[in-house]
């Protein structure tokens, strides 16, 4: 099925919470991103509470997902098409992939920690950094189509998710992991791939590449705000909290080059992260 832009539709939820699990349970990406739009339209409408407890289910264990692809453990992924047209829908369909379990993981912190004593301008932010991730999915889908392929047509890992399960419990090992590791990790490699994109003539994929390093540079900003926020309110040190939850809840490494500048501008200076180099050993 063709993936393409989204509208919002009418939305029946009772609070910001039921949107969240209504996103994150949806198994088809066209209608998860859709009920992202609605979600996101609803509550800066003022037209959504945070919860209601009689009424809001539980978040799911694990998100909607459509037939395909297929999920391997990252082991068994087999090796990625380098160069040409293979190469490009290779890379395509994996930042597709990636960005759909973006659009879950932001929605999952949203539902599973809405009862967090958090201002309204934290899940303002992060309402918006889900409506975001929503778009970067349907606009790399839709470049898809318009190779011919779709998401779902090569296989994909299967590892993204266990970010949510090991920091379901803890909102600041959340934010520790999704925006100042993965997102971050973004900031580093992206402006690479714009640059052989264009390079190589492909202008289409690198505006896209170029709307998700801006917006990126926003979710990591967001991300050192509100880490910052819990660690002042807890009395904690935000470097050394940082590194004591890296080394915890994330498994895979940490290693340069990193985009120093871009991720200072956002708030991730390298106090942060330079120390957790040596987890590269």
């Amino acid at each position: 099925m063709t993936q393409t832009e989204n509208t919002a539709p009418e939305l029946s939820v009772p609070s910001l919470k039921s949107g969240a699990h209504a996103v994150v349970s949806a198994a088809d990406p066209l209608e998860k991103s859709r009920i992202a739009y609605a979600t996101a339209q609803h509550w800066f409408s003022k037209g959504l509470g945070l919860h209601r407890a009689a009424l809001d289910p539980d978040m799911p264990d694990r998100p909607g997902r459509p037939e395909k692809p297929d999920l391997l453990p990252p082991r068994d992924m087999p090796k990625r098409a380098i160069g040409g047209k293979a190469g490009k829908i290779a890379l395509l369909h994996s930042l597709a992939h990636i960005e759909l379990n973006a659009v879950d993981l932001t929605w999952d912190m949203i539902g599973r920690f809405c009862r967090v004593p958090m201002p309204r301008s934290f899940f303002d932010d992060w309402v918006q950094v889900g409506l975001e991730e929503a778009k970067h999915f349907s606009m790399l889908a839709k470049h898809l189509n318009s190779l011919d392929h779709a998401y779902g047509d090569l296989p994909a890992h299967d590892g993204l998710w266990e970010a949510a399960q090991s920091t379901g419990h803890d909102l600041l090992a959340r934010l520790a992991i999704i925006p100042l590791v993965l997102e971050a990790r973004g900031l580093d490699i992206t402006p690479p791939m714009i640059a052989k994109a264009n390079a190589n003539g492909d202008h289409g994929t690198a505006r896209i590449l170029e709307t998700i390093y801006r917006d990126e540079k926003r979710h990591v900003a967001f991300g050192a705000k509100w880490f910052r926020f819990m660690c002042d309110r807890h009395r904690l040190k935000p470097e050394p909290k940082f590194h004591e939850l890296v080394r915890k809840h994330f498994r895979g490494p940490l290693k340069p080059p990193f985009n120093d500048r871009a991720r200072s501008e956002a708030g991730l200076t390298p106090g942060f992260y330079r120390p957790l180099i040596k987890l590269t050993g």
